[in-house]
């Protein structure tokens, strides 16, 4: 059977993925599918058009910075083209609009099995909304894995909007909402999915409780303001007369709780902001009170050198066509440059295209082999066609 082909392209406007994508067309190369990780800045609907127009099918996520093989931006276009033959996928939308999130996901589940006896997920959710409603992922990923069972990849990512917190999107060729999902359904038979979710943060101290919080606002920590006790882990100045938002503000990265689950990895939760109005940290998923955690280690090369060689041990002798890297924004306030470098010498161990954006939070395959919904985490997976 013919190898998968796969090749990236980017642009800062509609005319440059124009001429991006023709430029890619010139040796014969006809893709069936654009996976698009693109800014708000960018007109979304123009470059949907263009793709449909040269019958190319579309996953498509806004994005908080995007990225192929040794490029990031931050404001522009990154695209995965794939030729794949029609029958070996489809992709599925749903726009949630009142509708009830288990509801809507169980019925992608459904679809995606009346069409494939085991198929795979490339999915990507919106985060939150204009007004603030952010998406459950632990309840979408949850959703999916009972219909479809554990034993079905789902990686993918929740988009972003450029740290702006204004809303996020997600679409496909006809399609678009902001708040739902869309997936490309891959048939496992014909195309095989190896990847993991890996956060590299080790954790240090001992288990705090969070003793107060609301969706993802945490009011308190052992029954102390969040944001006093967030800062004395840092070793920051918590006197009364000390500025402790504005030294908060001007971190520039934040370091992830590490939430404890039962009989499962820990949940990465990064705080992202902090509310004034209502004295709570905001984070980047919900977080239920009661909840135990400990902090985590400073960001450092170790955490980068963690995740290639994690990926080293699990591609062993196989091979692969693409790439596809769904990394955390937070990761990238936190780590700076070697958040760009840890995609690069993931693509450099597969050795193949890659494509990739930050988002506001990941789905995929821990090393225990548990799907899971994460924060502050690098989920990559790369597709190979059998």
């Amino acid at each position: 059977m013919k190898k998968m082909q796969a090749k990236t392209i980017k642009g800062n406007s509609t005319e440059e993925i124009r001429k991006a994508l023709e430029e890619s067309m010139l040796d014969g190369f006809t893709p069936t599918i654009a996976i698009i990780f693109i800014s708000i800045k960018q007109d979304r609907k123009a470059i949907a058009d263009l793709f449909h127009q040269n019958g190319i099918d579309i996953l498509g996520a806004t994005s908080s910075g995007e990225f192929i093989n040794g490029h990031q931006s931050e404001g522009e276009t990154a695209i995965m083209l794939l030729a794949l033959p029609k029958e070996d996928y489809c992709i599925l939308f749903e726009d949630l609009n009142e509708r009830n999130l288990v509801d809507a996901a169980t019925k992608m589940a459904k679809a995606a099995l009346q069409k494939f006896e085991k198929p795979s997920f490339i999915l990507c959710s919106t985060s939150l909304t204009e007004d603030g409603n952010i998406l459950e992922g632990e309840t979408l990923i949850r959703s999916i894995e009972k219909v479809v069972g554990p034993q079905s990849s789902i990686f993918g990512g929740m988009a972003g909007d450029d740290i702006s917190f204004t809303g996020t999107y997600v679409f496909t060729s006809h399609q678009s909402t902001k708040q739902g999902m869309a997936a490309l359904i891959l048939n496992e038979d014909k195309i095989s999915l190896h990847g993991m979710a890996i956060s590299g943060w080790k954790p240090i101290g001992v288990f705090r409780t969070i003793t107060k919080s609301e969706d993802n606002l945490i009011y308190t920590i052992d029954d102390k303001p969040a944001l006093e006790m967030y800062l004395r882990f840092l070793g920051s100045d918590v006197s009364p007369g000390g500025d402790q938002i504005q030294f908060f503000e001007s971190l520039g990265n934040h370091y992830p709780f590490q939430i404890e689950r039962e009989n499962r990895d820990p949940l990465m939760c990064n705080p992202i902001g902090y509310n004034k109005e209502k004295g709570a940290l905001i984070c980047e998923s919900n977080v239920q009170q009661g909840s135990r955690f400990r902090f985590s280690t400073p960001p450092d090369f170790n955490i980068k050198e963690t995740v290639v060689e994690k990926a080293k041990a699990l591609k062993g002798n196989q091979d692969a066509d693409a790439l596809l890297i769904f990394s955390c924004a937070g990761r990238l306030a936190a780590l700076g440059p070697m958040a760009q470098q840890e995609n690069e010498e993931l693509q450099q161990v597969w050795n193949v295209p890659m494509a990739g954006f930050y988002t506001y939070g990941e789905f995929g395959r821990c090393v225990n082999g548990k799907h899971e919904f994460h924060s502050t985490t690098n989920s990559w997976v790369a597709l190979k066609e059998k």
